[in-house]
């Protein structure tokens, strides 16, 4: 549902994975069976999911403990490489769907049910990285975030 400024290529089930995979390794970080395991996981949820929650779900999966601060670690190496999206108003993540395609997101967040859309929208976060810019700021990275209710939970 998303509304994209420019073109790229969507991947879902297992041709998100092998994107991922791939686009992790061009990256220069290996695709280890545990990182492989939290990707799979968040990619099979629809609404932003905590680190907390990853680690329950692989935990009663592998049927032994994950640590929540291991699955931290490779999502903060999944959003630096671009593989996953922060939610930071929620302390959650959300799979991106077009690994290795670098741009900025405005996340649109339902209150009620929890789902996050993205919509990219070039000029709108193309112009926030120009007034940091102008304010002396290097290195910008713009996080948008739009709360409010999704067309389901309004109607």
């Amino acid at each position: 549902m998303a509304k994209h400024a420019h073109s790229h290529e969507e991947h879902h089930g297992s041709a998100l994975v092998e994107a991922a995979r791939a686009s992790l390794t061009d990256a220069g970080e290996q695709w280890t069976g545990m990182r492989e395991a939290v990707f799979e996981e968040i990619a099979r949820h629809e609404v932003p999911a905590s680190a907390y929650d990853i680690a329950d779900n692989l935990s009663r999966a592998r049927g032994k403990r994950v640590a929540p601060n291991s699955v931290y670690r490779i999502l903060d190496l999944f959003v630096r490489t671009n593989l996953v999206n922060r939610i930071e108003s929620a302390n959650a993540f959300l799979v991106n769907t077009h690994p290795g395609c670098r741009h900025d997101c405005i996340f649109l967040i339902c209150d009620d049910c929890g789902k996050a859309n993205h919509l990219d929208d070039d000029r709108v976060t193309g112009a926030l990285r120009s007034a940091g810019r102008d304010a002396g700021f290097a290195d910008i990275r713009p996080v948008v975030e739009l709360r409010g209710l999704c067309e389901d939970c309004a109607a």
